[in-house]
């Protein structure tokens, strides 16, 4: 429920579960992909004939070039309908990032203990150990924390101030080149 294909009025899901909501267009792109990665794998073993050039190689070019950029031309058109009327559901995924306890920070404190002369082995454990925990706790019902644990860290707390450890915990890092990425993406539409 984070983000889901759109589903039209009196549309059907699956013909077994009426709640549920196929995702029949990105179904259908990642098949059709199956078949232009094959059409790749005809296109390359026909490298080894140029040299040659005998006509075993025409037959397999003259199905493949047009199938290929056709298909990908309707993969391309479906994909840009599908991301058009994608819905995307904001809160549920921050509420889904919080029911992680904070792991998905983890790599940013192990490496920020490193840089402070900790040796990355050493951080490891320490980040590892917070980590594991809050897992466990997160598994048994509880609400895991690897913030708080990783505070009650006397190492932590020795090399990494507060405001620092809370700094690193800040899920605006790991977004901050979204909308660059947007434009970089879709500049011809961005306009």
């Amino acid at each position: 429920m984070e983000a889901e294909e759109p589903f039209t009025k009196g549309q059907k899901g699956s013909s077994a579960m009426p709640h549920k909501r196929n995702p029949i267009l990105s179904e259908n792109l990642c098949g059709l992909a199956r078949i232009v990665r094959t059409n790749a794998l005809a296109a390359m073993e026909n490298v080894s004939l140029w040299h040659e050039r005998d006509i075993s190689h025409s037959s397999v070019e003259r199905v493949i070039g047009p199938d290929s950029t056709i298909l990908v031309d309707f993969m391309l058109t479906r994909l840009a309908s599908m991301l058009d009327g994608l819905v995307v559901y904001p809160d549920i995924m921050r509420r889904n990032l919080n029911k992680l306890g904070g792991l998905i920070h983890s790599q940013r404190v192990l490496l920020a203990l490193a840089s402070k002369g900790i040796s990355r082995e050493k951080a490891y454990e320490i980040v590892q150990d917070s980590a594991m925990r809050t897992w466990e706790e997160i598994r048994s019902g509880g609400n895991g924390n690897l913030k708080e644990l990783l505070r009650n860290n006397v190492t932590v707390r020795k090399h990494l101030p507060a405001d620092e450890l809370d700094g690193l915990f800040d899920l605006g890092y790991h977004l901050k080149n979204v909308d660059k990425i947007f434009k970089r993406v879709f500049k011809k539409w961005a306009a």
